[in-house]
């Protein structure tokens, strides 16, 4: 498969363009973050999450996560939105995908209220619940047609794009997201 030879070589795969590479970057990317996690050290599982004299870090998510528990909670909240969202497939209505309130231009401020709710969850529920709304999404996912999925404007209530876009955000680029702060803390605890 196409993943083999870019996990062989060290590369990041593609943007998907259909299901079936949708289904394998998404898996893809989920065993690859879980095997970061298992193989982080006693020092990358202590120290906290510091980038803050990091000059090229300066978007909000580098200063809001301080642990793994953040970054997985993160995932999850998200994976909880596009499951609440694609409801408007089976109920015909045309929920916004954020939460109410929030827009693309403010969103930065509802992942903080996703950050404050989380801070009394261990990071073993965070993983659980992480990996529980992977599957979840996984399954959604499986229920589109690579029709439903990949045509733009098939369903009014995506706005213009397709939701395929959606599900890449929220596992395979997401994933990679968490991947890229894993791996800046592990350079930083050295």
């Amino acid at each position: 498969a196409a993943s083999d030879v870019y996990k062989r070589q060290g590369l990041k795969m593609a943007r998907p363009k259909n299901k079936q590479e949708l289904i394998e970057a998404a898996n893809t990317n989920y065993e690859k973050l879980l095997s970061m996690i298992e193989r982080r050290t006693e020092a990358e599982k202590s120290a906290p999450y510091d980038f803050l004299d990091d000059e090229k870090k300066k978007e909000a998510h580098w200063r809001r996560d301080r642990n793994l528990r953040d970054v997985l909670m993160h995932l999850n909240e998200w994976h909880l939105l596009l499951l609440e969202w694609i409801k408007n497939r089976e109920n015909g209505s045309n929920k916004p995908f954020l939460l109410e309130g929030y827009n693309w231009k403010t969103y930065g401020d509802m992942n903080m209220v996703f950050f404050r709710r989380c801070q009394n969850i261990s990071e073993e529920e965070a993983l659980e619940q992480f990996k529980d709304s992977h599957k979840r999404v996984m399954e959604a996912l499986d229920t589109f047609s690579q029709e439903e999925l990949f045509t733009r404007t098939y369903y009014p209530w995506v706005g213009g794009s397709c939701i395929g876009n959606y599900f890449i955000s929220n596992t395979s680029s997401h994933y990679d997201w968490a991947m890229k702060k894993m791996k800046a803390h592990k350079k930083r605890v050295g």
